[in-house]
C-alpha cells in the first residue's frame, strides 16, 4: 500500500484533489440520475466533476511549476516539505481558485465556495507547511459557514446541510482524547464524512421533492463522494460503511413519507413553475458592488449562489430574464465566461417534481454569440449559448461543456463567426468521442445563426434539420458596421483610429464618419442584390435612431422587404446586418 500523509500538507491536498475526481467519475452517472433538485436537469454529477476537475488541474499546475523551478536550481523554503513542493497555502489556494474559475451549475458553486473556505484556513499561516486534524476541523467548520452565508435563500435538505453535518461531526473527532488523537486527520476526516453519510440519509424527510422523488439530495450524494476521497487521502481505505445511508435511492416508507413538506422552505421548488433559464458567469468586482449584485439577482430569480472574494466572482442564478441577469453583472464589474443554459420543458420544476429525471432531449442547438442581448434571444429560441467578448475568443473545451450542458443525443453547433470554426471543429470532434452526435454548420455571423435558429425543427430527422438550417444561413447575407481601433490598410482604402467602417461579409466595403451613414450605405449594396428580409442587430452604443431611420430606407426603397430589429447589448458588436 502507497505511503499515505499523516498529516494535512500539499502532498495530502493533490492526493485528495485526485482522488475525489475519481470518486466523482465512478458516481457522476448515479448522481445525475438522482438530480430532482433545484430543477430535474440531470447534470449535478457532470458539474461536479468538472467542478473538481479544474480545482485538481490547478493543483498539479502548481506542483508543476515548483518541480520546474526545482530544476533549474530553485529550492525550497522553510515552509515547503522538500524540493519542487509548494506550501500547503498555495496547494489550496490553487484548489480553491480552480474550482471557483471551473465551477459548473449550482451545487458546483456551492463545492467551490466549500474548498475556499477551507483554504482561507488552511491558508491564513502561508509559512505553515502541514495542519493536522485540529486545523482540519476548522477548516471544515469555516467551508460549511461560508457555504452556507453564500446561497441567498439557504434550504435544509440540500447539500448545506450535508456540509454542516460534516463539519459538526468532524468537531467531536478525538475531543478530550490524547493531542496524538485529537490531531489525527484520519480520524477527524472520517467523523466528517460518517456525519455526512447520516446527514444525507435524512434529506429525504427535509425536503418534499426529494420524499416525493425517492432519491436523497444530489449535491450532497457528491460531497459524500469528496468526503470519502479526504478519508482515503489518510488513511488509505474507501469508506466502506454506511452503505445504506450513501444509496442514492430510498424506499418510499424511509422517505419521510407523513413527515412534515418542506418544500416550500427557501429557494425550494414551487408547484406552479420555475424560472426558465440557468445563468452563470465569473465576475471581475469589488465587494460593495458584488452586494448590490446579490439584491439585484435576488429579486430576479432564485437559487442565487454568489461565490469567490480578492476581486473574483462566480455568480450563480435561475430567472426568466437571463439578459438582466448579465446586465446586472455588467453593472457591477466585468462578467465573462458566461453560460446561459435554457431549462426545457421537462426540467423546470412546473407541477413534475416527483417524476424521475428527464433523458436526454433528441436534439439541441449550441451557438456562440457575441453580446448577451443575443444570448437571451438565442436562449428564448431554446439555444445552449457561449458568449464571445470582443478579444476572447471562447476555446474549444468552453464549447465542448456548452454541448454537455445542452443534454442532448444530437447538437447543432453554430459558431457564428469564421475564426472559429476550427475551435469549434475541434470541440465536435471531442463530443463525438462522448457519444453525442454533431453537425457543425459554419455559420460566420451571429444573423446567419439567426436564420438557421429560425428554420430548426426538432421533430425533422436530424439530416434534414442540419440541410434546412445550413441552407438558410448560407442564403443569409451578413454585414457589420464597426469602429476603426487604429491606422490600418483595408480593402476600401487607409482607415483611422475613429473612422466608421462597414464590413460586407468581413470585408472593409465602405470608410466613412457617421454611423447611420455608412449603414445606410452598406444596408443599399447588400438590398441591391435582392432580400425578403432584413435584420438588423443594434448594439448598446448605436445611435439611438438608427433602427428607425433603417427601418424607413426599406420600407420605401425596397418593396416587399421586411425588417426585424433585435438588441445584442452592451458586448455586442455596434451593429450587424443580415439580408435573406
Amino acid at each position: 500500500m502507497p505511503q499515505v500523509p499523516q498529516t494535512f500538507d500539499a502532498l495530502a491536498v493533490r492526493t485528495w484533489c485526485g482522488l475525489a475526481l475519481q470518486a466523482l467519475g465512478r458516481a457522476r452517472a448515479e448522481i445525475d440520475a438522482i438530480n430532482v433538485y433545484p430543477v430535474a436537469d440531470g447534470d449535478t454529477g457532470t458539474n461536479l466533476y468538472l467542478t473538481v476537475e479544474s480545482a485538481a488541474t490547478a493543483v498539479e499546475a502548481v506542483f508543476a511549476g515548483h518541480d520546474a523551478m526545482g530544476a533549474v536550481g530553485g529550492g525550497s523554503d522553510a515552509a515547503s516539505a522538500g524540493p519542487g513542493r509548494p506550501t500547503l497555502a498555495e496547494a489550496v489556494q490553487a484548489m480553491a481558485h480552480g474550482a471557483l474559475i471551473g465551477a459548473r451549475g449550482n451545487s458546483g458553486t456551492i463545492l467551490a465556495q466549500l474548498l475556499r473556505g477551507m483554504a482561507q484556513v488552511l491558508a491564513a499561516d502561508s509559512e505553515t507547511a502541514h495542519t493536522d486534524g485540529r486545523g482540519l476541523r476548522l477548516a471544515l467548520r469555516h467551508a460549511a459557514d461560508s457555504a452556507r452565508e453564500a446561497v441567498a435563500h439557504p434550504v435544509e435538505g440540500t447539500v448545506l446541510t450535508v456540509a454542516s453535518a460534516a463539519a459538526d461531526a468532524a468537531a467531536g473527532a478525538g475531543a478530550g482524547a490524547r493531542d496524538e488523537a485529537e490531531g489525527d486527520c484520519g480520524a477527524v476526516a472520517r467523523a466528517a464524512y460518517e456525519g455526512a453519510c447520516a446527514a444525507l440519509a435524512a434529506t429525504p424527510g427535509q425536503l418534499a421533492v426529494l420524499r416525493r422523488a425517492g432519491v436523497v439530495d444530489a449535491g450532497g450524494r457528491g460531497l459524500v463522494a469528496v468526503l470519502a476521497a479526504l478519508v482515503q487521502t489518510f488513511t488509505g481505505e474507501v469508506p466502506g460503511a454506511s452503505e445504506t445511508a450513501v444509496h442514492a435511492r430510498v424506499a418510499d416508507d424511509e422517505a419521510g413519507a407523513g413527515r412534515p413538506d418542506a418544500g416550500e422552505c427557501g429557494d425550494g421548488p414551487a408547484a406552479d413553475g420555475g424560472p426558465a433559464f440557468e445563468v452563470i458567469y465569473l465576475l471581475e468586482a469589488d465587494d460593495a458592488a458584488v452586494g448590490r449584485l446579490r439584491s439585484r439577482l435576488d429579486g430576479l430569480g432564485e437559487s442565487l449562489v454568489v461565490v469567490g472574494g480578492d476581486g473574483l466572482w462566480n455568480v450563480h442564478v435561475h430567472v426568466d430574464d437571463a439578459g438582466a441577469a448579465v446586465e446586472a453583472g455588467v453593472e457591477a464589474g466585468r462578467p465573462y465566461r458566461i453560460r446561459i443554459t435554457h431549462f426545457a420543458a421537462g426540467d423546470v420544476h412546473t407541477g413534475g417534481a416527483g417524476r424521475p429525471p428527464r433523458e436526454p432531449a433528441q436534439r439541441a442547438v449550441v451557438a456562440v454569440v457575441p453580446g448577451e442581448g443575443l444570448a437571451g434571444l438565442y436562449a428564448e429560441a431554446g439555444a445552449t449559448t457561449v458568449l464571445a467578448r470582443a478579444g476572447e475568443p471562447p476555446v474549444s473545451g468552453e464549447l465542448v461543456d456548452a454541448v454537455r450542458r445542452a443534454h442532448a443525443r444530437e447538437v447543432v453547433l453554430l459558431p457564428n463567426d469564421a475564426e472559429l470554426r476550427h475551435t469549434a471543429a475541434a470541440a465536435a470532434e471531442q463530443a463525438r468521442t462522448e457519444g453525442v452526435r454533431v453537425a457543425l454548420i459554419p455559420t460566420r455571423s451571429a444573423v446567419q445563426g439567426i436564420a438557421a435558429l429560425a428554420v430548426h425543427e426538432p421533430e425533422r430527422r436530424f439530416d434534414e434539420d442540419v440541410v434546412a438550417m445550413t441552407s438558410a444561413a448560407g442564403a443569409t447575407r451578413y454585414a457589420e458596421v464597426a469602429v476603426a481601433e487604429r491606422q490600418s490598410w483595408t480593402m476600401a482604402g487607409i482607415c483611422q483610429a475613429g473612422d466608421v467602417l462597414g464590413l460586407i461579409e468581413d470585408d472593409v466595403a465602405v470608410i466613412g464618419s457617421d454611423v447611420t451613414e455608412t449603414a445606410e450605405i452598406i444596408l443599399d449594396r447588400m438590398l441591391a442584390a435582392g432580400g425578403e428580409m432584413v435584420t438588423l442587430v443594434l448594439g448598446d452604443e448605436a445611435p439611438e435612431s438608427i433602427a428607425a431611420h433603417l427601418e424607413s430606407r426599406v420600407r420605401e426603397s425596397y418593396l416587399a422587404v421586411d425588417t426585424v430589429v433585435y438588441r445584442g447589448g452592451h458586448q455586442g458588436p455596434l451593429l450587424l446586418i443580415g439580408v435573406e
